[in-house]
Protein backbone atom coordinates (compact mmCIF):
# COMPACT_ATOMS: atom_id res chain seq x y z
CA UNK A 1 0.00 0.00 0.00
CA UNK A 2 2.79 2.44 0.88
CA UNK A 3 4.35 2.04 -2.54
CA UNK A 4 1.05 2.94 -4.18
CA UNK A 5 0.64 6.04 -2.01
CA UNK A 6 4.16 7.41 -2.44
CA UNK A 7 2.98 9.91 -5.03
CA UNK A 8 0.92 11.63 -2.31
CA UNK A 9 2.20 14.09 0.30
CA UNK A 10 3.24 12.30 3.48
CA UNK A 11 0.34 13.57 5.63
CA UNK A 12 -2.23 12.87 2.93
CA UNK A 13 -0.81 9.39 2.32
CA UNK A 14 -1.21 8.48 5.99
CA UNK A 15 -4.78 9.77 6.10
CA UNK A 16 -5.74 7.91 2.90
CA UNK A 17 -4.14 4.72 4.22
CA UNK A 18 -6.23 4.88 7.41
CA UNK A 19 -9.44 5.23 5.46
CA UNK A 20 -8.56 2.32 3.18
CA UNK A 21 -7.73 0.13 6.17
CA UNK A 22 -11.02 1.10 7.81
CA UNK A 23 -12.90 0.23 4.62
CA UNK A 24 -11.26 -3.19 4.56
CA UNK A 25 -12.20 -3.86 8.18
CA UNK A 26 -15.85 -2.88 7.72
CA UNK A 27 -16.50 -4.28 4.27
CA UNK A 28 -18.05 -7.58 5.40
CA UNK A 29 -20.15 -6.46 8.37
CA UNK A 30 -20.90 -2.81 7.55
CA UNK A 31 -20.40 -2.37 3.79
CA UNK A 32 -22.14 1.04 3.72
CA UNK A 33 -19.69 2.53 6.21
CA UNK A 34 -16.84 0.87 4.36
CA UNK A 35 -18.03 2.60 1.18
CA UNK A 36 -18.03 5.96 2.95
CA UNK A 37 -14.35 5.55 3.88
CA UNK A 38 -13.50 4.41 0.37
CA UNK A 39 -15.30 7.34 -1.22
CA UNK A 40 -13.46 9.77 1.01
CA UNK A 41 -10.14 8.20 -0.01
CA UNK A 42 -11.13 8.44 -3.67
CA UNK A 43 -12.02 12.11 -3.30
CA UNK A 44 -8.48 12.79 -2.06
CA UNK A 45 -6.53 10.37 -4.24
CA UNK A 46 -8.60 9.59 -7.30
CA UNK A 47 -5.54 8.97 -9.48
CA UNK A 48 -4.18 6.13 -7.40
CA UNK A 49 -5.12 2.63 -8.70
CA UNK A 50 -5.19 1.12 -5.21
CA UNK A 51 -7.69 3.73 -4.01
CA UNK A 52 -9.98 3.17 -6.99
CA UNK A 53 -9.79 -0.59 -6.45
CA UNK A 54 -10.76 -0.20 -2.77
CA UNK A 55 -13.66 2.04 -3.77
CA UNK A 56 -14.83 -0.50 -6.36
CA UNK A 57 -14.74 -3.41 -3.91
CA UNK A 58 -16.57 -1.44 -1.25
CA UNK A 59 -19.24 -0.39 -3.76
CA UNK A 60 -19.67 -4.01 -4.81
CA UNK A 61 -20.25 -5.21 -1.25
CA UNK A 62 -22.67 -2.33 -0.65
CA UNK A 63 -24.71 -3.28 -3.72
CA UNK A 64 -23.74 -0.22 -5.78
CA UNK A 65 -23.19 -2.20 -8.96
CA UNK A 66 -22.71 0.60 -11.50
CA UNK A 67 -20.31 2.45 -9.21
CA UNK A 68 -18.35 -0.75 -8.63
CA UNK A 69 -17.96 -1.31 -12.38
CA UNK A 70 -16.74 2.26 -12.94
CA UNK A 71 -14.20 2.13 -10.10
CA UNK A 72 -12.82 -1.30 -10.96
CA UNK A 73 -12.48 -0.40 -14.65
CA UNK A 74 -10.59 2.73 -13.65
CA UNK A 75 -8.31 0.68 -11.42
CA UNK A 76 -7.54 -1.69 -14.29
CA UNK A 77 -6.68 1.18 -16.63
CA UNK A 78 -4.32 2.70 -14.08
CA UNK A 79 -2.69 -0.44 -12.75
CA UNK A 80 -2.97 -2.88 -15.61
CA UNK A 81 -3.58 -6.60 -15.20
CA UNK A 82 -6.80 -8.60 -15.43
CA UNK A 83 -8.36 -6.90 -12.42
CA UNK A 84 -11.44 -8.35 -10.73
CA UNK A 85 -13.15 -9.98 -13.70
CA UNK A 86 -15.43 -12.14 -11.57
CA UNK A 87 -16.73 -9.14 -9.63
CA UNK A 88 -17.20 -7.11 -12.82
CA UNK A 89 -19.14 -9.98 -14.38
CA UNK A 90 -21.26 -10.37 -11.27
CA UNK A 91 -22.10 -6.66 -11.32
CA UNK A 92 -23.31 -7.03 -14.91
CA UNK A 93 -25.51 -9.90 -13.77
CA UNK A 94 -26.92 -7.79 -10.95
CA UNK A 95 -27.76 -5.05 -13.44
CA UNK A 96 -29.71 -7.55 -15.54
CA UNK A 97 -27.08 -7.91 -18.27
CA UNK A 98 -25.95 -11.56 -18.09
CA UNK A 99 -24.83 -11.55 -21.71
CA UNK A 100 -22.23 -8.91 -20.86
CA UNK A 101 -21.03 -11.11 -18.02
CA UNK A 102 -20.29 -13.87 -20.54
CA UNK A 103 -18.00 -11.52 -22.46
CA UNK A 104 -15.54 -11.44 -19.56
CA UNK A 105 -15.05 -15.21 -19.85
CA UNK A 106 -14.17 -14.78 -23.54
CA UNK A 107 -11.76 -11.89 -22.98
CA UNK A 108 -7.98 -12.28 -23.20
CA UNK A 109 -7.72 -11.15 -19.58
CA UNK A 110 -9.43 -14.35 -18.44
CA UNK A 111 -6.35 -16.36 -19.42
CA UNK A 112 -4.24 -14.28 -17.01
CA UNK A 113 -6.30 -15.08 -13.93
CA UNK A 114 -4.93 -17.14 -11.07
CA UNK A 115 -6.56 -20.50 -10.39
CA UNK A 116 -8.77 -19.23 -7.59
CA UNK A 117 -9.82 -16.18 -9.63
CA UNK A 118 -10.63 -18.41 -12.60
CA UNK A 119 -12.85 -20.58 -10.41
CA UNK A 120 -14.72 -17.51 -9.16
CA UNK A 121 -15.26 -16.39 -12.73
CA UNK A 122 -16.63 -19.83 -13.67
CA UNK A 123 -19.09 -19.61 -10.79
CA UNK A 124 -20.31 -16.22 -11.98
CA UNK A 125 -20.53 -17.36 -15.61
CA UNK A 126 -22.63 -20.34 -14.51
CA UNK A 127 -24.93 -17.90 -12.75
CA UNK A 128 -25.20 -15.81 -15.90
CA UNK A 129 -26.14 -18.88 -17.92
CA UNK A 130 -28.76 -19.69 -15.33
CA UNK A 131 -30.13 -16.13 -15.53
CA UNK A 132 -30.57 -16.68 -19.27
CA UNK A 133 -32.48 -19.92 -18.70
CA UNK A 134 -29.59 -22.11 -19.89
CA UNK A 135 -29.70 -24.49 -16.93
CA UNK A 136 -27.75 -27.36 -18.50
CA UNK A 137 -25.09 -24.97 -19.78
CA UNK A 138 -24.77 -23.55 -16.26
CA UNK A 139 -23.99 -27.04 -14.93
CA UNK A 140 -21.44 -27.68 -17.69
CA UNK A 141 -19.72 -24.33 -17.06
CA UNK A 142 -18.65 -25.54 -13.61
CA UNK A 143 -17.28 -28.90 -14.67
CA UNK A 144 -13.55 -29.44 -14.78
CA UNK A 145 -10.65 -31.34 -13.27
CA UNK A 146 -11.03 -29.48 -9.99
CA UNK A 147 -14.64 -30.64 -9.62
CA UNK A 148 -13.50 -33.68 -7.67
CA UNK A 149 -15.13 -34.58 -4.36
CA UNK A 150 -11.79 -35.81 -3.02
CA UNK A 151 -10.01 -32.49 -3.56
CA UNK A 152 -9.61 -29.94 -0.81
CA UNK A 153 -8.53 -26.72 -2.49
CA UNK A 154 -9.28 -23.36 -0.86
CA UNK A 155 -12.09 -22.87 -3.36
CA UNK A 156 -13.47 -26.44 -3.33
CA UNK A 157 -16.36 -25.72 -0.96
CA UNK A 158 -17.58 -22.77 -3.06
CA UNK A 159 -17.19 -24.69 -6.31
CA UNK A 160 -19.01 -27.78 -4.99
CA UNK A 161 -21.77 -25.61 -3.55
CA UNK A 162 -22.27 -23.71 -6.81
CA UNK A 163 -22.34 -26.97 -8.75
CA UNK A 164 -24.94 -28.45 -6.39
CA UNK A 165 -27.04 -25.30 -6.56
CA UNK A 166 -27.14 -25.38 -10.36
CA UNK A 167 -27.90 -29.10 -10.38
CA UNK A 168 -30.88 -28.41 -8.13
CA UNK A 169 -32.05 -25.62 -10.46
CA UNK A 170 -31.82 -28.05 -13.37
CA UNK A 171 -34.04 -30.56 -11.53
CA UNK A 172 -31.26 -33.08 -10.87
CA UNK A 173 -32.10 -33.40 -7.20
CA UNK A 174 -30.24 -36.60 -6.30
CA UNK A 175 -26.98 -35.30 -7.77
CA UNK A 176 -27.56 -31.95 -6.07
CA UNK A 177 -27.90 -33.61 -2.67
CA UNK A 178 -24.68 -35.54 -3.21
CA UNK A 179 -22.73 -32.40 -4.14
CA UNK A 180 -24.19 -30.37 -1.29
CA UNK A 181 -22.86 -33.10 1.00
CA UNK A 182 -19.48 -32.86 -0.74
CA UNK A 183 -19.54 -29.10 -0.24
CA UNK A 184 -20.39 -29.49 3.45
CA UNK A 185 -17.48 -31.88 3.93
CA UNK A 186 -15.09 -29.49 2.18
CA UNK A 187 -16.40 -26.45 4.07
CA UNK A 188 -14.27 -26.74 7.21
CA UNK A 189 -14.91 -23.08 8.06
CA UNK A 190 -18.68 -23.61 7.73
CA UNK A 191 -19.07 -20.61 5.46
CA UNK A 192 -21.95 -22.13 3.49
CA UNK A 193 -25.31 -23.68 4.34
CA UNK A 194 -24.54 -26.79 2.31
CA UNK A 195 -25.68 -29.18 5.06
CA UNK A 196 -29.03 -27.42 5.37
CA UNK A 197 -29.55 -27.44 1.61
CA UNK A 198 -28.80 -31.16 1.43
CA UNK A 199 -31.27 -31.80 4.24
CA UNK A 200 -34.01 -29.75 2.58
CA UNK A 201 -33.64 -31.48 -0.77
CA UNK A 202 -33.63 -34.93 0.82
CA UNK A 203 -36.86 -34.35 2.70
CA UNK A 204 -35.46 -33.23 6.04
CA UNK A 205 -33.03 -36.08 6.74
CA UNK A 206 -29.83 -34.89 8.47
CA UNK A 207 -26.99 -34.60 5.97
CA UNK A 208 -24.70 -36.91 7.94
CA UNK A 209 -27.20 -39.77 7.51
CA UNK A 210 -27.62 -39.36 3.78
CA UNK A 211 -26.07 -41.92 1.48
CA UNK A 212 -23.72 -40.16 -0.91
CA UNK A 213 -23.24 -42.95 -3.43
CA UNK A 214 -26.05 -45.47 -3.88
CA UNK A 215 -25.05 -49.14 -3.72
CA UNK A 216 -25.37 -51.09 -6.96
CA UNK A 217 -28.18 -53.67 -6.82
CA UNK A 218 -27.38 -57.35 -6.40
CA UNK A 219 -27.25 -59.34 -9.69
CA UNK A 220 -30.62 -60.99 -9.06
CA UNK A 221 -32.21 -57.66 -8.12
CA UNK A 222 -30.66 -56.01 -11.14
CA UNK A 223 -32.06 -58.72 -13.46
CA UNK A 224 -35.51 -58.39 -11.87
CA UNK A 225 -35.41 -54.61 -12.18
CA UNK A 226 -34.38 -54.89 -15.83
CA UNK A 227 -37.18 -57.37 -16.51
CA UNK A 228 -39.71 -55.02 -14.89
CA UNK A 229 -38.39 -52.12 -16.92
CA UNK A 230 -38.57 -54.13 -20.16
CA UNK A 231 -42.11 -55.22 -19.30
CA UNK A 232 -43.14 -51.61 -18.66
CA UNK A 233 -41.55 -50.51 -21.95
CA UNK A 234 -43.38 -53.27 -23.83
CA UNK A 235 -46.66 -52.29 -22.22
CA UNK A 236 -46.19 -48.63 -23.14
CA UNK A 237 -45.15 -49.55 -26.69
CA UNK A 238 -48.09 -51.90 -27.14
CA UNK A 239 -50.56 -49.40 -25.73
CA UNK A 240 -49.24 -46.67 -28.04
CA UNK A 241 -49.50 -48.84 -31.17
CA UNK A 242 -52.78 -50.68 -30.56
CA UNK A 243 -55.33 -47.90 -31.17
CA UNK A 244 -59.10 -48.26 -31.09
CA UNK A 245 -59.12 -51.44 -33.23
CA UNK A 246 -56.84 -53.21 -30.78
CA UNK A 247 -59.05 -52.19 -27.91
CA UNK A 248 -62.17 -53.53 -29.62
CA UNK A 249 -60.44 -56.83 -30.45
CA UNK A 250 -59.30 -57.22 -26.87
CA UNK A 251 -62.83 -56.52 -25.64
CA UNK A 252 -64.24 -59.22 -27.95
CA UNK A 253 -61.65 -61.78 -26.84
CA UNK A 254 -62.32 -60.95 -23.21
CA UNK A 255 -66.08 -61.29 -23.76
CA UNK A 256 -65.65 -64.70 -25.44
CA UNK A 257 -63.30 -65.90 -22.74
CA UNK A 258 -65.69 -64.66 -20.06
CA UNK A 259 -68.59 -66.53 -21.71
CA UNK A 260 -66.49 -69.70 -21.93
CA UNK A 261 -65.58 -69.36 -18.29
CA UNK A 262 -69.23 -68.82 -17.28
CA UNK A 263 -70.26 -71.89 -19.31
CA UNK A 264 -67.68 -74.09 -17.64
CA UNK A 265 -68.75 -72.84 -14.21
CA UNK A 266 -72.46 -73.43 -15.03
CA UNK A 267 -71.80 -76.98 -16.20
CA UNK A 268 -69.83 -77.68 -13.07
CA UNK A 269 -72.75 -76.42 -10.93
CA UNK A 270 -75.43 -78.37 -12.84
CA UNK A 271 -73.47 -81.60 -12.79
CA UNK A 272 -72.80 -81.80 -9.11
CA UNK A 273 -72.24 -85.56 -9.30
CA UNK A 274 -68.88 -85.01 -11.03
CA UNK A 275 -65.77 -85.86 -9.05
CA UNK A 276 -64.10 -83.27 -6.78
CA UNK A 277 -60.92 -83.62 -8.78
CA UNK A 278 -62.67 -82.52 -11.98
CA UNK A 279 -64.14 -79.51 -10.14
CA UNK A 280 -60.64 -78.42 -9.17
CA UNK A 281 -59.46 -78.79 -12.76
CA UNK A 282 -62.34 -76.67 -14.03
CA UNK A 283 -61.60 -73.98 -11.47
CA UNK A 284 -57.91 -74.05 -12.40
CA UNK A 285 -58.86 -73.72 -16.06
CA UNK A 286 -61.03 -70.69 -15.30
CA UNK A 287 -58.20 -69.13 -13.33
CA UNK A 288 -55.80 -69.77 -16.22
CA UNK A 289 -58.22 -68.06 -18.62
CA UNK A 290 -58.24 -64.99 -16.37
CA UNK A 291 -54.44 -65.08 -16.15
CA UNK A 292 -54.23 -65.28 -19.93
CA UNK A 293 -56.52 -62.24 -20.20
CA UNK A 294 -54.33 -60.27 -17.85
CA UNK A 295 -51.18 -61.35 -19.70
CA UNK A 296 -52.67 -60.28 -23.02
CA UNK A 297 -53.72 -56.92 -21.60
CA UNK A 298 -50.17 -56.31 -20.33
CA UNK A 299 -48.66 -57.19 -23.71
CA UNK A 300 -51.02 -54.99 -25.74
CA UNK A 301 -52.29 -55.83 -29.27
CA UNK A 302 -48.91 -55.76 -31.02
CA UNK A 303 -46.66 -58.71 -31.93
CA UNK A 304 -46.03 -59.39 -28.25
CA UNK A 305 -49.74 -60.21 -27.77
CA UNK A 306 -49.73 -63.41 -29.89
CA UNK A 307 -48.47 -65.47 -26.99
CA UNK A 308 -51.48 -64.43 -24.88
CA UNK A 309 -53.90 -65.61 -27.60
CA UNK A 310 -52.20 -68.99 -27.80
CA UNK A 311 -52.37 -69.33 -24.03
CA UNK A 312 -56.12 -68.68 -24.02
CA UNK A 313 -56.67 -71.22 -26.82
CA UNK A 314 -54.78 -73.88 -24.87
CA UNK A 315 -56.70 -73.09 -21.71
CA UNK A 316 -60.03 -73.18 -23.57
CA UNK A 317 -59.14 -76.61 -24.98
CA UNK A 318 -58.32 -77.84 -21.50
CA UNK A 319 -61.64 -76.53 -20.19
CA UNK A 320 -63.54 -78.20 -23.05
CA UNK A 321 -61.75 -81.49 -22.38
CA UNK A 322 -62.73 -81.33 -18.73
CA UNK A 323 -66.33 -80.58 -19.65
CA UNK A 324 -66.40 -83.60 -22.00
CA UNK A 325 -65.04 -85.80 -19.25
CA UNK A 326 -67.74 -84.52 -16.88
CA UNK A 327 -70.48 -85.18 -19.50
CA UNK A 328 -69.16 -88.67 -19.96
CA UNK A 329 -69.15 -89.19 -16.21
CA UNK A 330 -72.75 -87.94 -15.93
CA UNK A 331 -73.84 -90.17 -18.82
CA UNK A 332 -72.17 -93.15 -17.21
CA UNK A 333 -73.92 -92.37 -13.94
CA UNK A 334 -77.26 -92.14 -15.75
CA UNK A 335 -76.72 -95.46 -17.52
CA UNK A 336 -75.77 -97.11 -14.24
CA UNK A 337 -78.83 -95.67 -12.52
CA UNK A 338 -81.12 -96.89 -15.32
CA UNK A 339 -79.57 -100.30 -15.21
CA UNK A 340 -80.06 -100.39 -11.44
CA UNK A 341 -83.75 -99.49 -11.82
CA UNK A 342 -84.27 -102.29 -14.35
CA UNK A 343 -82.65 -104.78 -12.02
CA UNK A 344 -84.80 -103.60 -9.13
CA UNK A 345 -87.98 -104.04 -11.26
CA UNK A 346 -86.88 -107.53 -12.27
CA UNK A 347 -86.29 -108.40 -8.64
CA UNK A 348 -89.73 -107.08 -7.68
CA UNK A 349 -91.34 -109.00 -10.50
CA UNK A 350 -89.71 -112.13 -9.34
Amino acid sequence: MRADLRSLPKGAAESIAKHIVAAGQLIDDEPEKALEHARYARSKAGRVALVREAAGLAAYHAGEWAEAIAELRASRRMGGGPGHLAILADCERALGRPERALEFARSSDAAQLSVDQAVELRIVIAGARRDMGQLDAAVVALQGDDLDAKRRDPWSARLFYAYADNLAAAGRTEEAVRWFINAAEADVEEETDASERASELSGGAPAQFLVQVPKPPAPAEADAAKADADKADDAESGAAGSGAAGTDADDEVEAEDGAATDSVAADAADKGDASAEDDDVVNDAAADVDAADENDADKGNGGAGNGGAEDRAAVADAAESVADRKDSAVSADADEAAKKNVNEKDDNAS
